[in-house]
Formats: structure tokens, sequence, C-alpha cells
């Protein structure tokens, strides 16, 4: 049984229905990336699954339990960490994380062991007694994780929690994210930034206008969407040193003498141009890397010095613009 099945959720606010029937399960130890165009209904879900919201239909279960049913039972159980956090600016680290401990109720030797582990565990026992407001906004986030984190929760509620960090804080975030899957917690986390998403997430659910339009697996979503593709980008680097316009012209030319190719564009180093399935060829899955070998054996053949050679693959971003449909409601 998964820690966290939610069951035909749907969510009216009058005329509006922001969730629409919404079913997907999530693991111990699994991160799930709630995938989502802004008013797609991610938020309304999550703070359904955090039991501060209640739904119009549905259900969701949490280790068995109803959440609906159950919600004071169900809340020791969550780290819920919403889109937009606060801190108390006239507080240290360590005293905005000792005010929820006691809020959760932990007491003693055993609240200061518990608030020393998070911050040990997020990086913030150096800054324990800095406060808050003079935190950078990576800090703060760190800040609000530990205080998510301090009841020790079986599911985290994640929204959004990678907007507006700098690279680095957001890799530190990732490294975060899959130690806590590693202790065999499951995390439901929702972003825009499907490349960051990519790198983390073992299951994603994509929802738009209140409806979930696939779940899975990533690599399943993306077999699904990808199909079979008629085209695929090509882009190749040429050696720097040899660059020169009777060098461009030479490429250009036996790009064009090539079967399957189109679009061809030289500018400086970098060539690019577009494979297409040549008209009659059966659409199989290899199609496209058996035309690349052929075109870089006539490249390496004319004694073009190519350094790099590579084509686009179908990523998480392609999967969620060919599902979704970008209509407004």
């Amino acid at each position: 049984m998964s820690l966290l099945s939610v069951k035909n959720l749907t969510r009216s606010y009058g005329s509006l229905q922001a969730v629409k029937d919404v079913s997907f399960e999530c693991e111990a130890g699994q991160i799930l990336g709630f995938i989502g165009p802004n008013g797609a209904g991610k938020s309304t879900t999550m703070r359904i699954i955090a039991t501060l919201d209640v739904p119009s239909g549905g259900d969701v279960l949490l280790d068995g339990e109803s959440v609906v049913a159950r919600p004071d039972q169900a809340r020791p159980l969550i780290g819920y960490m919403p889109d937009r956090y606060g801190t108390y600016e006239d507080m240290t680290v360590f005293e905005f994380l000792d005010f929820f401990a006691r809020a959760y109720q932990l007491r003693g030797a055993e609240r200061k062991a518990r608030v020393d582990s998070v911050m040990e565990f997020t990086g913030l026992a150096a800054l324990q007694h800095k406060l808050t407001s003079a935190l950078s906004k990576g800090m703060k986030q760190r800040v609000a994780l530990g205080r998510t984190l301090l009841h020790d929760p079986k599911l985290l509620i994640l929204d959004e929690p990678a907007d507006g960090l700098d690279p680095r804080a957001r890799i530190e975030l990732r490294e975060l994210l899959r130690a806590l899957a590693q202790q065999g917690k499951a995390v439901l986390i929702s972003s825009h930034i499907l490349t960051e998403l990519a790198e983390i997430i073992d299951t994603c659910a994509i929802i738009e206008q209140g409806q979930l339009l696939a779940t899975g697996t990533v690599q399943d979503v993306l077999a699904k969407t990808a199909g079979v593709s008629s085209s695929v980008e090509v882009e190749a680097r040429v050696l720097p040193s040899a660059v020169n316009d009777a060098l461009a012209k030479k490429i250009e030319r036996l790009l064009l003498e090539q079967p399957q190719v189109s679009a061809p564009s030289v500018s400086g180093e970098l060539v690019r141009f577009t494979l297409g399935l040549a008209p009659g060829s059966a659409a199989t899955a290899e199609w496209s890397q058996q035309a690349s070998v052929r075109v870089l054996r006539a490249l390496v053949a004319a004694e073009v010095p190519v350094v790099s050679f590579t084509s686009r693959e179908h990523d998480l971003e392609d999967a969620f613009m060919s599902v979704t449909r970008g209509r407004v409601q």
C-alpha cells in the first residue's frame, strides 16, 4: 500500500472547479514531481493533502487513513512548506526552530536534540545565532525546510521550494531532498523549473486546468509522450582554430548533399541541422541514430574537424508541452 493515495479528488469554488477527479499515489522513499502551469490546481491539491482545505469530493489516504475524515491524526505525519513562507524576523535561527519544536509538543532534551539535528542536516548550525532577517533567500528557505522537518514527518509537501533560488542554492536543495528520500520519506514537490525536477524525481504527475493528464515514472511518461519523432535536431562543433569561411561553406554544402538533412546552419564553430525521416521509411525508434551516424561519417571522411556531435533528447519539458494544451480557463 502506498504511503500517500489521492483518490478522485475534486475541489470547487462556486462555479469554478479547481481540481477535477485527480488520483495519484506516492510511495515511501519516493520523490513525486507535481507539474503544471500557474492556476492548474497544484497548490489547491497540496493544501487539501496537507489538511488545510477540504475537498468537494474524493479522499486522501495517508498511511491508510483518511486525512479528510481524521485531519488531527494525519497532521503529525505531514510536513508542509507553502510557496510563500515566513519567518519571525526578530528571532535567531535557533529561536525560530525551537519555537516551532515547542508547538510540535517536543519537550526538554528531546526538543534540543531535534532542533540541533535539523540544523545540522540543513546546514544551519553555523548560523543558529543569526537573526532570520539577516539571512539570504536560500538560507531562509533552509530555515523553512528545517521547520517542516522538526516533527520527523513521513510525508513532505513542498510547494515551489526552488522558486527564486540561485543555482548553488538549488543544487544544495536537490541534495537535501535526495537525502530525505533515502531516509524513507515520501516527497511531493511542485516546481515550474522542469529541468531541476527531472534530475531528482522518481515519478511525476502532470496537471492542467485541474485535470490530471499523465502520471507514472519519468521514463514511462517520456515514453508515452515521445512516440517516434519524424525529425530530430542535431548540434555539432568543430575545432575552433579551424574555423574560417571556406570551412563553413564546405560543411554547409556537404550537409545539403546528405539525405534526410535540412536547414543546415554554420555559425563559427557551431553547426546545426535537422534530420527528417525519409519518405516511405519505417518509423523505427533508432532511425535518427542511424541517420546521425551516416552524416557524421560523411563529415569525418571530408576531413571536417568535428569535436562533438549530439542530438537533442526528449525531456520532461517536452513531455509537459506534449500533454498540456495551454488553454486558459
